[in-house]
């Protein structure tokens, strides 16, 4: 039986990469001490499953060093004031995929003779966060009395999304890598990125966060995108010690944008307790008790020692709230989240009109049959 000549230290490094240990795996490789050890080599097709179960390509397994994987687009994240190192394969493929669809997506654009969006590089850092948070709400037609009347953060989070989307920009949301739920993705690595193109800007927010968390993330990426700048990002509501300066002013922008601070002053009440003022300001606002807290600190209602004690306090809270899944759901809406509306109504078109590879539509919308397709077609509204 033939043997693939594969060195012990790429198998070592694949689990490492992956996150894995050699025991994450005894039961689907009986062999794979020996594999390590170097006693004994694996078939070509156990080297296949193996590249699999660990999400690496199988031409890196024979290379004879590791590779070096840089990330694809600048990375802004940040932890205790130290950049990450290595990135994970969920978020890596994650970025690739997304890529791979916001090129197609920018081919159909131009081949469509569609316009370049304005907006997108519009501003500077210098410009004042109040400025672009202001621009970024007559953009999209993002009124705070609408969100206010929304019945919980999931509707107020799908109408900013859909108006970003009217806006022309591609904004996908998943908590795992395509729709594979073995693949979950790890809010501790990152938040979201941002995308720039002038005919396809694209924004991916990491759906495994809550629904209030992934409002501030989309309003973060937004400023990334009219700042013109594609970042990976983990930045959360709080004032940025140790970050980059985009990151910074992108967070101003986003505070601004969600709660602005004229807005919250006028929604303050003296003699208000402040969990109770908190608790009110989010939901009025449908952000998390977070950017409320953050909020509060810029208005001057709380000092910073103040804010400090309730942000650990708040922090800690969060923390011990047991955040599940709600399961089920509509397969077909849950997909076009993944892959964004505008993507999927032009990718459906243009696979219906023979321009596009119904292999490469499967591909990048994570299905694998036509029904499936024809029926997220129809969810999309461009099929009947």
């Amino acid at each position: 039986m033939a043997r693939a000549p594969v060195k012990p230290k790429m198998l070592h490094w694949a689990l490492e990469r992956a996150g894995m240990a050699p025991d994450d795996l005894q039961a689907r490789f009986a062999k794979l001490p020996e594999w390590l050890e170097g006693e004994v080599q694996p078939t070509l097709k156990q080297l296949e499953n193996f590249a699999r179960a660990v999400h690496v390509p199988i031409g890196y397994l024979f290379l004879h060093e590791p590779p070096e994987e840089p990330l694809p687009i600048p990375d802004f994240r940040t932890l205790e004031g130290q950049q990450l190192k290595r990135p994970s394969p969920n978020l890596l493929d994650m970025i690739y995929a997304c890529q791979e669809r916001q090129n197609w997506y920018a081919e159909f654009a131009r081949l469509n003779r569609d316009l370049e969006l304005d907006f997108v590089g519009s501003v500077t850092t210098a410009t004042s966060p109040q400025t672009v948070a202001g621009k970024i709400r007559e953009r999209l037609g993002f009124s705070i009395e609408e969100r206010r009347d929304c019945a919980t953060w999931t509707d107020a989070l799908r109408m900013f999304i859909q108006q970003a989307d009217q806006a022309g920009i591609l904004v996908m949301t998943s908590g795992v890598v395509f729709s594979n739920n073995k693949r979950p993705l790890n809010v501790d690595e990152f938040r979201g990125f941002a995308l720039v193109d002038r005919l396809a800007p694209l924004v991916f927010i990491n759906g495994a966060d809550s629904k209030s968390a992934q409002m501030f993330t989309l309003a973060h990426e937004l400023a990334h995108i009219w700042l013109g700048a594609s970042a990976l990002s983990n930045a959360s509501a709080a004032p940025l010690a140790g970050f980059r300066r985009e990151e910074v002013w992108c967070n101003k922008v986003a505070a601004e944008l969600l709660a602005p601070l004229a807005a919250v002053r006028a929604e303050l009440r003296g003699d208000e307790p402040l969990e109770q003022t908190v608790s009110r300001l989010a939901r009025h606002f449908k952000v998390s008790t977070l950017v409320i807290l953050r909020r509060l600190l810029d208005a001057g209602a709380l000092d910073r020692a103040a804010f400090n004690s309730a942000w650990r306090a708040e922090i800690q809270r969060l923390q011990e709230i047991t955040q599940r899944s709600a399961g089920g759901g509509n397969f077909y809406r849950t997909t076009l989240s993944r892959v964004s509306h505008r993507f999927t109504r032009a990718l459906v078109v243009s696979t219906l009109e023979g321009q596009t590879l119904y292999r490469d539509a499967f591909r990048m919308l994570g299905v694998k049959k036509t029904e499936t397709f024809n029926n997220l077609g129809r969810e999309a509204g461009v099929m009947m």
